[in-house]
């Protein structure tokens, strides 16, 4: 109960000593009572002075159906529709429905502090001089449809209990939203503001963007279940400071820089559904289809939902801070009886779509999460190679070596799964995933060099090292009157039975001779025909696995310079 005075001669009627403020009505011109304690008499002869254009001094007044009607009537002018000069409601309390649908107000029109009990419909109302609703409550639903708004609005601190409809709104000055609270949907579609928005701001449903055009910087902290900003039209700078919403930005226009990240700042009250579930207050983005990316850089959001599909630029996206996309399952999975593993990396939500496809196998599936609800909204193989293409550029353009290197895997992955396998790039490029996993996995380009150096070792040691070295042997050769030495070498040959050929000596003659091969040049042994050959192929192909592997580790420490 408020107790303290209003600053206005008051009508007081009710006071008691538990209430001694009584109504807190303005008094009606000039008399002891407000408009609605008024005699009847009084009331009607106050009633037949208004006219249209008249200012209305309504403050603190609690109106019901009737008495609002009487108003309204009193000023309605020669096209049917009510005509204020000011209009003054401060405080007031409408009972019932309270509706200024197509009124006009000429002069200040203020409703601050007051209280809408019932539906309020301020639909194709006219605010010449600015409209101002600071602190007020809407308890059911709040429409604002077709206003238009001369000068500032002002809707700071106000509470909607209700869906909150502004669709096709037009606000000329700014829009004043500190600690303002919607309870349901804030509907803005189509909606024409000329100035910015001041915040911040709550909405527990659907902050409603859609279609709305912004025609000066806007900037923006706001918590949110969802901001739909579809087709949204920005003429000017957008920064948006986001807590808990998923944002939908498909075919907004972003004329100038636009910045979104989480509110890691502003304190502010969760929506409902997010104080229910205990959530994350890291926003989302989940659809940037036919925006131009290079307009908008985003910091510190989830983007696992993103469908980047239809983006335009998008190598030219701007990725800050602490940013999240969806990576590929974890733990083993068996197909046909051998175990198989997914590589970790980040995935976008379109090719984790692709992969849950019902065509694809159930091994491939399996991981994947749930199958789309449209399969034939899910991009083809060539569109998810482009994207994974473009966001790489974007992450090494930004000297981001080690971030771009998910990308490239992605790139590839979806370029190998393009082709049959009756070509040869198919084959080409399943060798390069299955050797160093395109030179970004260096542990399984060790892996097969380390396999590669055994194999190399036990053929070695069972057919390439000779019995013995070679000796060399000198003989002299007469004839013809002179005499002439001739060096003789013998072949290398093996004739050790097989149980004597794997031994410690010959195992580290073995690892010597290969190790030289991989890291150094020919080691010099003399090798049976078989040891050549295997020292000449070791020589071409585990020198590539151990470049591959340096390759990989390269690109993930590699920062730009």
């Amino acid at each position: 109960m408020e107790t303290t005075s209003p600053e206005w001669n008051h009508c007081g009627t009710g006071a008691t000593d538990a209430d001694p403020v009584g109504c807190r009505g303005v008094r009606a011109g000039g008399r002891a009572r407000c408009l609605a304690h008024l005699a009847a008499g009084a009331r009607a002869v106050y009633l037949a002075r208004l006219a249209a254009g008249a200012d209305v001094d309504c403050r603190g007044v609690t109106f019901d159906e009737g008495l609002l009607a009487a108003v309204l009537a009193g000023v309605t002018g020669e096209d049917g529709y009510p005509v204020f000069g000011a209009g003054l409601f401060e405080q007031a309390r409408f009972a019932d429905g309270a509706s200024f649908a197509r009124a006009e107000f000429r002069g200040p029109a203020s409703f601050q502090g007051a209280g809408f009990e019932g539906s309020a419909d301020f639909g194709s109302v006219r605010f010449r001089h600015g409209a101002w609703f600071k602190g007020a409550r809407f308890a059911g639903p709040a429409e604002f449809g077709g206003a238009h708004i001369s000068d500032d609005a002002g809707f700071a601190d106000t509470w909607f209990g209700g869906t909150a409809w502004f669709g096709g709104v037009r606000i000329e000055g700014r829009l004043w939203l500190e600690r303002a609270r919607f309870t349901g949907d804030a509907v803005f579609l189509r909606g024409v503001f000329g100035a910015d928005w001041v915040g911040p701001v709550t909405c527990d449903g659907t902050l409603s963007l859609s279609e709305a055009e912004f025609r000066s910087p806007l900037r923006l902290a706001l918590a949110a279940s969802r901001v739909d900003a579809r087709a949204a039209r920005c003429e000017g700078p957008v920064a948006l400071s986001v807590r808990y919403a998923a944002i939908d930005l498909t075919g907004a226009v972003l004329l100038h820089p636009c910045r979104i990240s989480t509110d890691l700042v502003t304190e502010l009250r969760p929506p409902a559904a997010a104080r229910a579930d205990g959530a994350d207050p890291t926003a989302s983005i989940v659809s940037l289809r036919g925006v131009d990316a290079a307009m908008l850089t985003v910091a510190d959001v989830d983007l696992r939902g993103c469908h980047f599909a239809g983006a335009h630029h998008l190598d030219q996206l701007g990725l800050e801070g602490n940013w999240r996309l969806g990576a590929s399952p974890r733990g083993l999975r068996w197909h046909r009886g051998v175990p198989r593993s997914w590589t970790r990396r980040l995935v976008l939500e379109e090719e984790r779509q692709w992969r849950a496809l019902p065509g694809r196998g159930a091994t491939a599936r399996q991981g994947w999460g749930a199958a789309p609800d449209n399969p034939d909204t899910v991009p083809g193989l060539a569109t998810l190679t482009s994207l994974y293409r473009q966001l790489r550029k974007a992450r090494e353009d930004a000297l981001d070596q080690p971030g771009a290197a998910d990308f490239y895997y992605g790139e590839m992955e979806m370029r190998r799964h393009s082709h049959t396998w009756r070509r040869a790039e198919r084959w080409l490029l399943q060798a390069y995933w299955l050797l160093a996993g395109y030179g970004l996995r260096a542990s399984r380009a060790l892996g097969w060099l380390a396999c590669a150096v055994a194999g190399t070792v036990v053929l070695m040691m069972g057919l390439g090292l000779p019995d013995t070295e070679p000796q060399q042997q000198v003989r002299r050769v007469q004839g013809g009157g002179s005499i002439r030495m001739v060096m003789d070498r013998a072949e290398p040959h093996l004739t050790l039975p097989v149980g004597e050929r794997f031994t410690g000596e010959r195992f580290e003659k073995s690892l010597r001779v290969v190790l030289n091969s991989v890291l150094f040049r020919s080691s010099g042994q003399d090798l049976t025909l078989w040891g050549t050959y295997t020292e000449m192929v070791s020589r071409l192909t585990e020198p590539v696995l151990l470049g591959l592997a340096a390759l990989a580790v390269r690109g993930r420490v590699k920062r730009g310079s």
